[in-house]
């Protein structure tokens, strides 16, 4: 059996260097090991081998980022007859992080749905309006369940990277209004020196109430503003 395995690596070998990669791309080692109940041939890993900084500073590889090998067995464990199979997985996340550290891959943060607050547990149903109102339209919402407290509401909006939120409370409610929260020019409001005019100009855009009847124009008013449009 060891004679067979060592005859079938050469036989890939070969395969190998007639598609053109040799031992600088592909080497043979005896000390990978994967699946002994359901590989029956040759099991392989893909590895990166370029250097990055670890967390002490010292250089390190990303490692494999994906695996496989040959099952011939595995299929008929399922169907009743022998089929020659060979496969592998990949480690997307791993890959992914690869990429973005040589720059392949732009990864821009998706914006998250729009959320529709809810200041008053016997009102749900008109927050659910709300929601309904939106996604009509096209936009993605959805209603917060969680606590009513305002600090907690604002917390899972930003946890799921949303645009704006709609507030209405008793006060919005009484004048027939809601309450449209940029949250995008909020967090650039944070960052500018107060005072100053393009800190006046962000802090008018980043909150204000409209007619609740408006709600829809103005959500896509700041998915427009962001160049987000209805997702």
């Amino acid at each position: 059996m060891y004679v067979d395995g060592v005859r079938e690596l050469q036989g890939v070998c070969k395969i190998f260097e007639s598609a053109g990669y040799f031992s600088d791309r592909i080497i043979i080692d005896p000390s990978v090991v994967r699946g002994l109940e359901y590989y029956t041939g040759p099991v392989f890993e893909v590895d990166l081998t370029f250097p990055i900084a670890g967390d002490d500073g010292r250089p390190v590889r990303f490692g494999s980022v994906a695996a496989g090998g040959r099952y011939d067995g595995l299929v008929s464990r399922f169907r009743g007859e022998p089929v020659p199979a060979t496969g592998f997985s990949i480690g997307v996340s791993r890959l992914l992080a690869a990429l973005q550290h040589l720059g392949k891959v732009e990864t821009k943060a998706e914006a998250g749905p729009v959320v529709v607050t809810v200041f008053d547990k016997d009102r749900i149903a008109d927050y659910q309006q709300m929601v309904a109102s939106l996604r009509k339209a096209g936009i993605r919402a959805e209603l917060y369940l969680g606590s009513g407290k305002f600090g907690p509401q604002m917390k899972y909006a930003d946890k799921r990277n949303s645009p704006c939120v709609v507030i209405q409370g008793s006060d919005e409610k009484a004048k027939g209004e809601v309450t449209i929260k940029d949250l995008i020019v909020g967090a650039e409001l944070a960052k500018l020196e107060k005072g100053r005019e393009e800190h006046l100009q962000k802090q008018a855009e980043a909150q204000r109430a409209v007619p609740e009847a408006q709600l829809v124009e103005a959500v896509r008013a700041v998915l427009a503003r962001h160049k987000l449009g209805p997702r």
